[in-house]
């Protein structure tokens, strides 16, 4: 079978082409174009399909991970989206959560909604907290509300009615009538977007929908078209936040479940090299251009998380925009190899912003006119200008030491190699502190855990970034450059489907309730997946967020599988139990349990896409040596260049060192050694005395 498997970044577009009948696997990296990114997409195909000698016809999947949701919201370049709600909570969204994710701040930024006051309407209706009826939906009313969004000029409008999850009635008339008064709006309805209850957070995940949806259509309809064009003929999958591919039409419909598409890719791949290696507890370091993420893998399996947040403040868990969709923990921040570095009030600032793939950074030779941490690494000597992706771009050193020194060493007073290594030590101890959220404030101990990096930029910032948390060994996967294009051809299709009803278990229906609510979620379920595959062999799973009653906030439980009777439920309660003695290290016996959002899982089969190594190694031996500044050795010192292909098993190489590969460049430090192990990976065991 062969498989291409394609990620979009902010800077880099990757592919991956694996044949595994071959066991034959192609990689590529082409600059993204940001003004339509189908571009380089069209290209890097054309490009990794004729290197292979393959044609189109005889490519059996496309696997696609985008950030185009992701961006759309963060730069705020979505469609012009209303808001219709009922009477009464027009200010949901701007008055968001009581809590403050800062307490002692007095000047605490709240996150920007995505739709503005004067574009939230309100009709007359209310539903209660049961579902039924409190006051009927006034049509009147709904008329004017949709007579007031289309003469504001929207494109989109989302609706989210007050406890819509309970009885979806209400919001269901709404969309009949703007398919008859306005067909052209799109139109995210709450009760179908996200099903469950805390006001807040379903409304901005229904706007949020809305607010991607024509940018993520018109994004899809325009690759779709080009790859059918191109002779691609096959169904294209797309991978979601929650490590699961969907069609085309369940994305373009709901993508408010792909904003963290790529990054959840990545995690899979880390999952799959960190098994391969005996690792079960792994925290994931992935830099590309553009940012920097970090999450965490948990005996063996991602950690997946019932909602997560963009647009965070300072990486303040509470500071963004709530999105209630299932997603793999991770947390992102603005520190890639594009990101600006500046002087700002007498120090060395780094990031968020980036120079992105147009201009890009200095050594690009595309015009940049502000130094990255791309540039400093190449004035450290960590980069090669003449091996920089494969061989295709040919770096400007010049560029690169000109703009390190005109605007960080020349304000500070500082030599170029001094100002081009705070560059780089100011970008790690950014994801340092992103890293210890991610670790430590979880209840993680790094000590325990090895760390997988990948990403363009990642194994260049790994092992300091290990050093700074105690994380004892770095694993460097073969492709870790594409690392987020191999985890998709490691994914499979997954749907989940969510209600809220809150059950008790110890109430004397309890039973037949809850296998009502998956009665209605595998029928709702079963429809999705027709929208995926008409013939799969589907495997259910079931997940449930559950709390002792009084509580505010609830723990996922896996829940078992099996009839669900009268027996079911001590079942369930152990279950509950189980989770929440390894979530809080206690158990209160005394509590009522009660089950809030039931979910169930559906995962349709994949072809087994086969291993995929690197080819057999024809030599081992150093190539060459290169000037490299570290301050352990307090300037430049001669460091060892490896070839990466050139690396047999079992090989060990003390640091400093340089291991080049196609795709990306790994820093070895002094008093780190690295080796290449059985499944072709880089493993650097870091030096102890030298952790912080």
């Amino acid at each position: 079978m062969i498989a291409v498997a394609f990620d979009i970044g902010g800077t880099f577009t990757d592919f991956v082409l694996h044949d595994s009948a071959a066991g034959h696997t192609q990689a590529l990296k082409v600059p993204t174009t940001p003004t339509d990114p189908s571009i380089a997409v069209i290209y890097g195909l054309e490009k990794i399909r004729s290197q292979s000698g393959i044609a189109a016809e005889n490519v059996a999947s496309m696997l696609h991970a985008t950030t185009i949701a992701t961006n759309a919201v963060l730069e705020r370049k979505g469609a012009p989206t209303g808001l219709i709600t009922t009477a009464g909570f027009r200010d949901v969204l701007i008055i968001g959560r009581q809590k403050r994710y800062e307490t002692y701040d007095l000047y605490i930024s709240k996150p920007k909604p995505l739709v503005q006051r004067r574009h939230i309407v309100e009709v007359q209706e209310r539903v209660a907290a049961d579902g039924s009826v409190v006051a009927e939906l006034d049509m009147e009313s709904v008329d004017s509300a949709i007579d007031a969004i289309v003469a504001s000029g929207r494109e989109t409008v989302a609706v989210s009615l007050l406890h819509a999850y309970a009885n979806a009635s209400h919001e269901g008339s709404i969309r009949d009538r703007i398919s008859k008064r306005a067909p052209e709006l799109s139109v995210s309805i709450s009760s179908e977007v996200s099903p469950k209850f805390r006001e807040y957070e379903r409304t901005n995940t229904t706007v949020t929908n809305a607010y991607v949806r024509p940018v993520v259509d018109r994004y899809i309809g325009h690759l779709e078209a080009a790859l059918d064009k191109q002779g691609f003929r096959d169904d294209l999958l797309i991978m979601q936040s929650n490590g699961g591919l969907v069609s085309p039409a369940i994305a373009r419909d709901f993508p408010v479940r792909i904003i963290e598409s790529g990054p959840a890719a990545g995690i899979l791949m880390c999952a799959e090299a960190g098994r391969a290696a005996g690792f079960s507890e792994i925290l994931t370091f992935d830099m590309g251009g553009t940012t920097a993420k970090l999450g965490a893998i948990d005996g063996g399996t991602p950690a997946i998380m019932p909602t997560l947040e963009v647009d965070l403040v300072r990486h303040k868990r509470g500071s963004g925009l709530p999105i209630n969709v299932p997603a793999i923990e991770m947390l992102e921040i603005g520190s890639g190899g594009g990101s600006i570095a500046r002087v700002d009030r007498g120090m060395i600032a780094v990031g968020p912003d980036s120079a992105g793939a147009d201009p890009g950074p200095m050594c690009y030779g595309r015009c940049g006119t502000q130094p990255t941490i791309t540039d400093a690494n190449v004035v450290l000597g960590y980069i090669s200008p003449e091996g920089f992706n494969a061989g295709a771009m040919q770096l400007d050193k010049g560029a690169a030491v000109d703009g390190i020194a005109r605007n960080i060493a020349d304000p500070l007073g500082l030599d170029v190699e001094a100002a081009a290594w705070g560059v780089h030590l100011i970008a790690t101890t950014n994801m340092q502190n992103a890293l210890r959220l991610v670790s430590i404030e979880r209840g993680r101990d790094p000590r325990k855990y090895a760390m997988v990096a990948f990403g363009g930029a990642g194994p260049l910032h790994a092992a300091r970034l290990a050093r700074a948390v105690g994380i004892p060994t770095v694993l460097v996967p073969h492709g870790a450059g594409v690392g987020s294009a191999i985890g998709l051809l490691q994914a499979e299709p997954r749907l989940d489907v969510t209600a809220t009803r809150v059950l008790r278990l110890d109430d004397p229906g309890a039973a037949d309730n809850i296998a009502a609510v998956y009665s209605t979620l595998e029928e709702q379920a079963e429809k999705e997946v027709e929208r995926v595959s008409h013939d799969a062999d589907v495997t259910w799973s079931r997940y449930a967020e559950m709390r002792h009653a009084g509580q505010g906030f609830e723990i996922r439980v896996t829940l078992p599988d099996g009839p669900i009777n009268e027996s079911y439920i001590d079942k369930v309660a152990a279950a509950f139990d189980e989770a929440y003695r390894q979530r809080n290290k206690f158990l209160d016996t005394e509590g009522v349990v009660e089950g809030v959002d039931w979910s169930l899982v559906a995962r349709l089969p994949s072809e087994p896409m086969g291993s995929i190594k690197p080819e057999a190694a024809a030599e081992n031996a150093v190539q060459r040596v290169r000037q490299c500044w570290f301050p352990e050795t307090n300037g430049f010192v001669e460091t060892r260049i490896l070839q990466r292909s050139n690396l047999t098993d079992g090989v060990s190489v003390p640091g400093p060192a340089i291991v080049e590969d196609q795709d990306c460049t790994t820093v070895v430090p002094p008093g780190d050694r690295v080796r290449v192990n059985q499944d072709g990976h880089l493993m650097i065991e870091i030096d102890q005395e030298a952790v912080a």
